[in-house]
């Protein structure tokens, strides 16, 4: 059984935001060599998300104004965690909702998804660099 492990960054200038990341795990998938198998991918911090969806502007809009009715950033004080200082509960929150990562089948060396599926990285604290891993393993 092979196994492949990379560590991918993402700066995002913004709060908040979502990229697609599909390509780039495509990518390693390409460089792992495993035709057969498993790929994980999930976000190694806790105010950021890896998931599934449709790569659609409208539908990331609404995503947005959804988790911001579910967890509005402000007012910061309506949060224990930010009697911390800090001023992103609301982004651990968010965080939640949307998971932590995803696992998809790799089937004749290609990602298995349905129709309209791709993977997304979801940023609720930004303006910082944050990392993304992916673990590959198969045959």
């Amino acid at each position: 059984m092979k196994s492949y492990r990379k560590e991918l960054f993402f700066d995002l200038p913004s709060r908040r935001g979502f990229i697609n990341i599909t390509p780039e795990v495509e990518k390693c998938l390409a460089e792992s060599g495993v035709k057969e198998g498993l790929v994980l991918v999930n976000s190694m911090h806790i105010t950021s998300s890896v998931f599934i969806n449709d790569d659609e502007a409208g539908l990331h809009h609404d995503f947005e104004a959804w988790l911001e009715r579910l967890a509005p950033h402000e007012p910061v004080s309506h949060y224990r965690h930010n009697d911390t200082g800090e001023d992103n509960a609301d982004a651990h929150l968010k965080r939640e909702v949307l998971g932590r990562g995803v696992v998809v089948a790799i089937t004749d060396g290609r990602l298995d998804f349905g129709t309209w599926e791709q993977i997304f990285y979801g940023e609720f604290d930004g303006r910082r660099r944050k990392r993304v891993l992916v673990k590959i393993i198969g045959e």
